[in-house]
């Protein structure tokens, strides 16, 4: 037997499709936003274009400048060395002759640098005193000093005190040793001149030229 529907079955069941309907659209619009998602991370990656292949820019290197040590090391002082000083050769200083012959007994003077008195041992005209030097070491030396004057025919004993220059040359090597090998003096206030040919020979002690 045939039923009708009543007014209250007729509006259910439009509204209950329309609910699946809506469910079912909301997990399919699900499904394909998912694919989506999907499909762009999980998708082959796209091939670089045609031409020159891409170049890659090395990275520059960062220049490194070397650090200096900074240890200060406190310079040593270097030791110092003090020359020894050389010695310089002394060089001899001549004597006045030395005593010797007949000048060894009773001389005075000889053998000495730059004597003050002069003695042959003989009378007074053999004496002079007070002599002083104005050069020694040369060639010649030369001084003044005080002796006897006795003139011509004149004895000794007349004779008087007076200015003589002295002359010490002959300059020589004497039983190995430098000196004045002849000495003399005169009075040129009384027209006297020096006579190297006339002499005491102070190194053999003996007269020359008299």
């Amino acid at each position: 037997m045939h039923h009708a529907q009543s007014p209250a079955d007729t509006s259910s069941a439009p509204a209950g499709l329309a609910r699946g309907r809506a469910a079912l659209g909301a997990v399919v619009i699900a499904g394909i936003a998912l694919a989506a998602v999907t499909g762009c991370s999980s998708g082959p990656s796209k091939p670089a274009a045609s031409g020159s292949p891409a170049t890659k820019t090395p990275a520059t290197p960062t220049a490194v400048t070397p650090t200096a040590p900074t240890t200060s090391a406190t310079p040593v002082a270097s030791p110092s060395v003090t020359p020894t000083p050389t010695s310089a050769p002394t060089e001899e200083v001549p004597t006045l002759g030395q005593l010797a012959g007949i000048f060894a007994q009773s001389g005075v003077g000889f053998g000495q640098v730059k004597p003050t008195e002069i003695y042959n041992g003989g009378d007074p005209t053999g004496m002079v005193t007070h002599v002083v030097w104005s050069s020694w070491g040369g060639p010649k030396a030369t001084a003044t000093g005080t002796s006897d004057y006795v003139a011509p025919n004149q004895s000794v004993a007349a004779g008087t005190e007076e200015t003589a220059t002295v002359v010490a040359f002959n300059l020589g090597t004497c039983d190995g040793k430098l000196m004045y090998q002849a000495v003399e003096w005169y009075f040129p206030q009384h027209g006297q001149t020096f006579n190297p040919n006339q002499y005491e020979n102070i190194c053999t002690g003996t007269y020359v030229g008299q």
